[in-house]
């Protein structure tokens, strides 16, 4: 078993642009374009395989609409040698100030 660590949603202001950790967005490619976390890569839940090369020595931390996808995305990925963490309450409970807003 693998634990996952997970971080609130506020701590997404503190691992945005910082160099040592991805942010990873896994809900669908049109929410992400509609919204996201600056500095945020898409990459669908739907999507991942699981043979996805993610920067070695980064955190990654994964975000979704409300927690289920990005936990199971951070499982995933944890399994294979990396460090995660996933957001508790997802993009829904974010209200930081790395938001961006598309058109």
């Amino acid at each position: 078993m693998f634990p996952i660590e997970t971080i609130s949603a506020k701590m997404l202001d503190y691992y945005a642009g910082r160099s040592d950790s991805l942010i990873i967005d896994v809900r669908d490619k049109s929410s992400y374009q509609k919204s996201h976390i600056r500095g945020a890569v898409s990459y669908p839940y739907s999507e991942l395989t699981g043979e996805e090369q993610f920067p070695a020595g980064k955190t990654l931390i994964f975000y979704c609409d409300r927690g289920g996808a990005s936990m199971a995305a951070a499982k995933l990925f944890v399994r294979k040698g990396y460090r995660t963490r996933s957001v508790i309450g997802g993009f829904a409970a974010y209200r930081g100030r790395n938001l961006v807003i598309s058109g």
